[in-house]
């Protein structure tokens, strides 16, 4: 192939694909979604069980700490959630991928399911990566607090 043609090709391959944004945006959407998956499974219960325990009175549970406790848990969520699902298109928008409609799994044809179909599936983005990573993350650090750190709740027989 000819130097020529290579550039040609160089040229149409930047044109038809959109340019991605800078990589600190790329890295700092990446740390966004990091922080509020993190903040999805511990901080939102945490504040959640703060928030409830500035309303008890006494040691024993009140039913107004718990209600503060659930309302804040699906309040923290829902904004959290909704941020994640904010911060994915702006991700897929820097990195350069193309922006595609969800359907709900309940939502699909049954032919969707066929081998044909799944030969379609595309693999996990860059967002994708960091949920699943925390996720991953989570567990074993769970794991290990569990089996190493947690101790017997079982009476000792002494």
């Amino acid at each position: 192939m000819s130097r020529e043609n290579l550039k040609a090709r160089q040229r149409r391959t930047k044109q038809a694909s959109p340019r991605p944004v800078s990589r600190f945006k790329r890295v700092w959407l990446a740390a966004a979604t990091f922080a509020l998956t993190i903040n999805l499974f511990t901080g939102a219960p945490l504040l959640a069980l703060w928030m409830g325990s500035q309303v008890q009175t006494s040691s024993a549970v009140s039913f107004a700490g718990l209600v503060v406790v659930v309302g804040v848990l699906i309040v923290t969520v829902a904004v959290i959630v909704f941020l994640l699902l904010h911060v994915e298109p702006a991700y897929k928008a820097a990195t350069g991928q193309a922006q595609t409609r969800r359907r709900l799994p309940w939502m699909r044809s049954l032919r969707d399911e066929r081998d044909e179909f799944s030969r379609e599936r595309t693999p996990l983005n860059g967002f994708e990566r960091v949920l699943v990573a925390v996720v991953l993350l989570a567990m074993a650090a769970f794991e290990v607090w569990f089996f190493f750190f947690a101790g017997s709740s079982l009476p000792r027989g002494d």
